[in-house]
């Protein structure tokens, strides 16, 4: 198969009460045990990549990662760029064959990140990519995205029904109540306000910052419209305890083949359990 857009893969999950997990990626390793997970569990897949890690790996290489995997398995997969904040960012990834990408103008004021939406949209529909896009400020740190407890901001499903009337967004990323990172209490998610925005809301929508959410919770989140689901932290943390602990016990052993493994392995058994969560088991 070749790359592909979110559109299906997110209406489908809309439609049936799924959601399609998007799994953070940052080297060869990661992907592959991402992608495996998803070919086990017969899982559509969305292969996110953040600004650092398309600054730390290279555009080409992360493609040629992503455009391997759908070529060789027969599951659907999407590459798609997160938190990128503007079009000059995002055209080399539409030149080059990305079919999904999120402008992230959740900083700016709500006119500016209208305006900034709907350029992109314009500019990414013309290479036949689907545009995910954010209202509302999620707390945390995504990249070089830092936002303060103080200053995360709800979104307004009233203005959620103008953005994307006025915007022709493909999908849109909610703030409720969840934050990027590691979260130092127990989150309080919004369930009424994200059960308002699907009412007035007719695209798929997305939950960032789904990294130490509760089973049920995130759940409950799409039963209540969630189609997409965020994990990057909760994928970083195991791997590198893993791949820490297998090093400190095993000092003589210098082969990256061998010492990668255990990280992946542990990996593995996130991503399988988080795709069970959104229930896209099955649903390739």
């Amino acid at each position: 198969m070749a790359l592909q857009n979110t559109r299906d893969m997110l209406n489908k999950a809309s439609e049936a009460g799924y959601a399609v997990p998007a799994f953070n990626f940052h080297n060869l390793e990661t992907a592959l045990t991402i992608i495996q997970a998803a070919v086990k569990t017969r899982s559509p897949l969305i292969l996110a990549v953040s600004p650092s890690t398309v600054s730390y790996a290279g555009l080409e290489y992360v493609h040629a990662i992503a455009n391997t995997a759908a070529k060789k398995h027969d599951i659907p997969i999407a590459l798609h760029l997160d938190h990128h904040e503007s079009l000059g960012a995002i055209e080399p990834a539409l030149q080059l064959g990305v079919k999904s990408v999120m402008i992230d103008g959740s900083m700016k004021s709500f006119e500016e990140n209208i305006a900034l939406t709907k350029e992109v949209v314009e500019r990414a529909h013309a290479f036949d990519a689907t545009v995910e896009a954010e209202l509302g400020r999620i707390a945390g740190q995504e990249d070089n995205i830092q936002v303060s407890e103080e200053d995360s901001a709800y979104t307004d499903p009233d203005a959620a029904a103008q953005f994307v009337a006025e915007t022709g967004v493909d999908s849109l990323a909610v703030a409720i109540g969840t934050g990027h990172g590691v979260y130092e209490t127990e989150p309080n998610l919004d369930f009424d306000r994200l059960a308002k925005i699907r009412e007035k809301v007719d695209v798929p929508l997305v939950l960032h910052g789904a990294s130490g959410i509760s089973e049920a919770d995130t759940q409950k989140c799409i039963e209540l419209g969630i189609a997409k689901v965020n994990v990057s932290t909760e994928f970083k943390i195991p791997f590198t305890k893993a791949l820490r602990d297998f090093l400190v016990d095993h000092p003589e052993e210098t082969d990256l083949r061998v010492y990668m493994q255990e990280a992946m392995k542990t990996m593995e058994e996130v991503a399988i359990q988080k795709i069970h969560v959104c229930k896209s088991n099955g649903k390739a």
